[in-house]
């Protein structure tokens, strides 16, 4: 049967920590196998110091999940580049990925993965703290996407607004906050987001609030469905 949707996904796992202080990751799989995604983007997906090791051991991703990582990271030791990592089912076969270096005050950055068996590219990241670095790091994701190509960009984009801030993609994407993701304890904000570009259409999209998840993590994850047809 052909398929007549895609299931996108974005999750800050803070480094697996959750509200109780205790780093698990099987918790965090158990999460994200959850969603039924084919493509999560996941931030703060390795350590901040030394060689920035995996926050989820890759054998562990293996066991556990259908998912494939996509090789993004520049270190051995990583799942992604600047804490972005990309997790994709098996079949679709990702062929090409481009580190998107951000600039601001804080090491930023962002992943374009094609795939073989996806008519769209897909840009995982994770935005910054200042609204005026968020802008440019916003035109820079927009600017290494391809406009000849259908596009996703998913993320923590740190925008409590939901008006300000987005500008740069305003010309050829659509924005989405599917709803309050952050904080886990007490959702208020919207700051985990997934824009389309023109030519793509959202069928569905939420926020999982089950139990798990709001104690994973200090952000929930948010889906989208994507119409192919």
């Amino acid at each position: 049967m052909t398929r007549k949707t895609v299931r996108v996904a974005s999750y800050n796992i803070r480094k697996a920590r959750g509200l109780d202080q205790v780093r698990a990751p099987e918790r965090i799989l158990a999460v994200i196998n959850g969603l039924n995604a084919d493509v999560v983007a996941v931030q703060e997906a390795d350590h901040r110091l030394g060689d920035r090791p995996a926050a989820i051991p890759r054998e562990m991703i293996e066991k556990e999940t259908d998912f494939q990582i996509v090789d993004v990271a520049t270190s051995g030791a990583s799942l992604g580049f600047h804490g972005n990592a990309v997790l994709a089912r098996k079949s679709l076969g990702p062929t090409q990925v481009r580190h998107i270096t951000l600039t601001g005050l804080e090491p930023r950055g962002a992943v374009r993965v094609d795939f073989e068996n996806l008519p769209f590219s897909f840009i995982a990241t994770h935005l910054g703290l200042l609204r005026n670095n968020r802008r440019k790091q916003l035109g820079e994701i927009r600017d290494a996407s391809d406009d000849a190509r259908p596009t996703v960009i998913a993320g923590d984009f740190n925008e409590w607004r939901a008006a300000r801030g987005l500008e740069p993609l305003h010309d050829r994407y659509t924005i989405h906050s599917p709803g309050q993701s952050f904080h886990a304890r007490r959702p208020v904000a919207a700051l985990d987001r997934i824009a389309l570009s023109n030519g793509l259409q959202l069928k569905d999209a939420g926020v999982e609030q089950g139990p798990l998840a709001s104690r994973a993590s200090d952000h929930l994850p948010i889906w989208a469905d994507i119409s192919l047809s």
